[in-house]
């Protein structure tokens, strides 16, 4: 299900309050100071929706929330401009961040977001998802971890000793009736007017 206004207050305590993508690092500092990033949180994820559209996923189990994932186009993200392995290709989404609530972790829910990531953008034109991976990573925080992007199907372009920038491509719609008309020629073309009018 998308990541709304009405169901923001559905993500972790931590996740809710962190604007670590959203915010540039010093406006990100500000907001903690002042206190009140869930705030700032809210009002990105409202403008978000309205100017691009959907731009994060929440899953459910049993009617408690087990995980979440955010992403939006580079754009949207100032803090990705902050990391070494920066800029995010010109045709990709970013894959800010995801989290699993432990006791629903190892359960293919990661994957399956992802996966509803992918269909999304697939359905918008989008050609393909990036992420900043952790190598070095050891618990939950804002970046993801590096195996885990590379399990579900990223491929590495551009590697760091820390922070590699990996990337999933997706197969867009138009690619995909492409192969399916290159499939057709090469059916029809492989039956000979012979074969095919032959009495059966």
């Amino acid at each position: 299900m998308n990541i709304t206004l009405d169901n923001l207050d559905d993500l972790p305590r931590r996740c809710r309050r962190c604007v670590f993508w959203e915010l540039d690092p010093v406006s990100g500092e500000r907001a903690q100071l002042a206190g009140d990033p869930g705030l700032e949180k809210e009002a990105w994820i409202s403008a978000t929706l309205l100017e691009w559209g959907s731009c994060g996923k929440i899953c459910y189990v049993d009617g408690v929330s087990a995980g979440f994932v955010l992403y939006a186009p580079p754009l949207y993200v100032p803090r990705s401009v902050a990391f070494p392995t920066s800029p995010v290709s010109a045709d990709a989404v970013l894959l800010m961040t995801a989290h699993i609530v432990p006791e629903f972790s190892g359960g293919g829910l990661g994957r399956m977001l992802i996966q509803g990531v992918a269909k999304d953008l697939t359905r918008r034109g989008v050609r393909a998802i990036e992420a900043f991976g952790d190598l070095k990573w050891e618990q939950p925080g804002c970046v993801l971890p590096a195996e885990y992007l590379l399990a579900v199907g990223f491929k590495t372009v551009r590697p760091h000793l820390r922070f590699p920038r990996l990337r999933l491509e997706l197969k867009t719609a138009a690619s995909w009736r492409e192969d399916v008309e290159v499939a057709l020629e090469r059916l029809l073309g492989s039956m000979t007017p012979e074969r095919a009018l032959r009495p059966v």
